[in-house]
């Protein structure tokens, strides 16, 4: 009997590191290392620089002076994020449903339309907007006059009780395209057997798209909604144009994207703390985190098995 000749190892496929390097490091030195640095400055003495441990989590969540500002823009980003789960998702679903239908034409045309203020600058958004809402030279009041409304017109950036709703829908209004987009992409690859076997059994439109067109695309529905929360809860740049660091009228409109900015890197007459700046930033990852773990074993399992 003959010795079966051993098995040649197949070489570690080096080449994989070779494209992997570069993305590994510019990610780690931008990302990685940064967010280490953030963290480990949250359990630091503002003044000192000595290590302090949880004491400023603690001041952030008990103390008066920034216990009331941190949660005002922790509900004000819920507020945030509530708005464009609701509204947006929903009216991008809507769209895309209308886009997906086989006899609609120029589908392409309405796409475009709709993703086009994705691709502007925030500047320019936030621009544009205060100047079409503005009391004095905005062009809403005459807008809204022609229609015979003009008395519900109201200064909405500049009112507490109005100004987040505001800014939510301005930005539902940028980034609608993506979650129509994904929706879209989703419900195309659905088969036409399917849809047309429906039909023939007598199902209308209505209950074509909710019995089944809807349960499949659940796991997108589940993508859009964790990249709103992850993109809401990272806020900063809208609000920040419009309405400044203090994110006014008095902290109406504050989340905790320009709460951290505002403390990190003080603002008029109040001095940078880069501790209790860290320790925001800290508590906004805390959070995402949370939303992300959640979707993960509350939805993604749910689904998975559901496919299964």
């Amino acid at each position: 009997m003959q010795s079966e000749t051993p098995k040649k190892q197949k070489p570690f496929p080096t080449h994989i590191i070779v494209f992997l390097a570069p993305a590994v490091i510019v990610y780690t030195i931008f990302m990685i290392i940064p967010l280490a640095d953030s963290l480990r400055l949250s359990f630091l003495a503002a003044d000192t620089g000595q290590f302090v441990g949880l004491q400023n989590y603690r001041t952030l969540l008990t103390d008066n002076l920034w216990s009331d500002q941190f949660w005002n823009a922790f509900r004000n980003n819920v507020q945030f994020f509530l708005i464009h789960m609701v509204v947006q998702n929903s009216i991008a679903l809507f769209l895309a449903a209308l886009l997906s239908r086989r006899s609609l034409r120029g589908t392409s045309v309405y796409r475009t339309v709709f993703f086009m203020p994705t691709v502007l600058s925030v500047v320019i958004i936030g621009f544009i907007w205060q100047l079409i809402l503005s009391p004095l030279w905005g062009i809403t009041e005459g807008f809204m006059g022609f229609f015979g409304l003009e008395h519900y017109f109201q200064p909405w950036l500049g009112l507490e009780s109005t100004a987040l709703n505001t800014i939510s829908l301005i930005s539902v209004w940028q980034f609608i395209g993506i979650p129509l987009l994904l929706f879209y992409a989703a419900l195309i690859s659905i088969p036409d057997e399917l849809i047309e076997a429906a039909y023939v059994d007598g199902a209308t439109s209505w209950t074509v798209f909710w019995r089944i067109k809807f349960p499949l695309i659940l796991p997108t529905v589940g993508i859009v909604a964790i990249l709103t929360f992850v993109g809401n809860f990272n806020a900063f740049d809208l609000i920040y144009t419009i309405k400044g660091a203090l994110a006014g009228p008095n902290f109406a409109s504050d989340i905790m994207g320009t709460m951290f900015f505002r403390t990190f890197f003080g603002q008029q007459l109040q001095l940078g703390n880069a501790a209790m700046g860290a320790t925001v930033a800290a508590m906004m990852l805390l959070i995402i985190l949370a939303g992300v773990i959640v979707y993960l074993v509350g939805w993604q399992r749910r689904i998975t098995t559901y496919e299964v």
